[in-house]
């Protein structure tokens, strides 16, 4: 079982920046490959970025290829999203995702907001 607590969202200017982060629970957090996707109100959840176990590969949505960035630090069991650049249809719930075969685990969600 693994527990997943984002933090980091809030509302910014259209051209800022927020870092999300997202905190695990469990000894086997390395094991995972940890994501992050959004869901905007009224639209279906869709996929923003996400990392394999040890850092080696990531991969973006064309969305936010070359203004977001993923992370992590297997150490301090936490993934982050560094996202610069944001613009009006960033704003969404961030939810963090952990993934291992069929296994998927969520968290709560952060919102994010970006006024224009």
């Amino acid at each position: 079982q693994v527990q997943l607590v984002e933090s980091g969202g809030g509302l910014v200017q259209a051209g800022g920046s927020l870092r999300l982060s997202c905190a695990a629970s469990g000894r086997t957090f390395s094991s995972y490959a940890m994501g992050w996707f959004r869901q905007a109100p009224g639209k279906e959840r869709e996929f923003v970025s996400t990392i394999s176990w040890n850092g080696g590969s990531t991969y973006y949505a064309d969305s936010v290829k070359g203004r977001f960035t993923i992370s992590r630090d297997n150490a301090k069991n936490t993934v982050y999203l560094q996202m610069n650049s944001l613009k009006p249809e960033d704003t969404a719930v961030y939810y963090c995702n952990a993934a291992y075969g069929y296994i998927n685990y969520w968290g709560q969600g952060t919102q994010v907001t970006v006024s224009s």
